[in-house]
């Protein structure tokens, strides 16, 4: 008699499954890569032509073919959905771009937890509406980015925070929103983070925490400490983080006594 032991089968099972999945992912996640890649193609060469280029219509169909084939590879990949969210939405030239399929592609993707959409989203929300119930459904899905800790969110939900926009005003959490995104190389949230150190703002604990003992909050520290994000920003090409830069250094120059 021929015996089936589930208990032996479903570890094998298991496995099977997960390799399956993540075979799915991956081949989706190389349709996403090849659709971005002609995309950014296309973001270098279309301020030197008309969105509506024949010869970009190559790329686009590139992008558009590659993002929905990684959408039958892999139906909840929420890269794909973002990027071809992005596609109905930035690019009018793109051979039948529709920013109604575009927003609910990026709904999709917001909903099913893709940072980048939850952000865009957000962001489109605050810009395209103006009521107090979109309000609220932007600030849902900005804290949601922030949960995954997007930059772009962090310093939008910060510049919130700092302005009591819509919220009651913050500036321990602007703080700390713009001290997150500076860190992920945000170089705006690094200027603001800097300049409002410079102006007394209260500095997140994990900047003044070294180890067991605690910096002292002295004019000195704090400079070197704003110091410290302008270089950020200026490594990220931000000119004003280098002017900033300087301009420290000039007033240090001009403190330090002469030897």
């Amino acid at each position: 008699m021929l015996r089936f032991s589930l208990s032996k089968a479903t570890p094998k099972l298991g496995c099977f499954l997960k390799r399956g999945i993540h075979s799915r992912n991956k081949k989706a996640m190389e349709f996403v890569a090849k659709g971005w890649s002609a995309l950014h193609e296309v973001d270098r060469v279309v301020d030197y032509t008309e969105s509506k280029d024949p010869r970009l219509f190559p790329l686009y169909r590139t992008a558009k073919e590659n993002f929905e084939l990684a959408l039958e590879v892999d139906n909840s990949n929420t890269h794909a959905r973002y990027w071809l969210s992005r596609l109905h939405f930035k690019y009018p030239g793109c051979p039948g771009a529709c920013k109604a399929i575009g927003a609910a592609l990026l709904v999709e993707a917001a909903d099913m937890g893709d940072a980048d959409a939850q952000y865009e989203l957000g962001c489109r929300l605050r810009v395209e509406n103006e009521n107090i119930q979109t309000d609220q459904q932007a600030f849902y899905y900005l804290e949601k980015a922030v949960d995954q800790m997007h930059p772009g969110a962090l310093y939008l939900l910060g510049a919130v925070y700092l302005t009591g926009d819509c919220v009651r005003k913050d500036i321990d959490s602007a703080m700390w929103c713009f001290q997150r995104a500076a860190q992920k190389g945000h170089a705006a949230a690094a200027i603001a983070y800097g300049s409002l150190i410079l102006k007394g703002a209260t500095v997140p604990k994990t900047q003044t925490k070294f180890g067991d003992k605690i910096l002292d909050r002295a004019p000195k520290d704090r400079k070197d400490l704003a110091r410290e994000a302008f270089r950020k920003a200026a490594k990220e090409g931000c000119d004003l983080g280098l002017k900033w830069v300087k301009a420290l250094n000039d007033e240090q120059l001009q403190l330090t006594p002469p030897l």
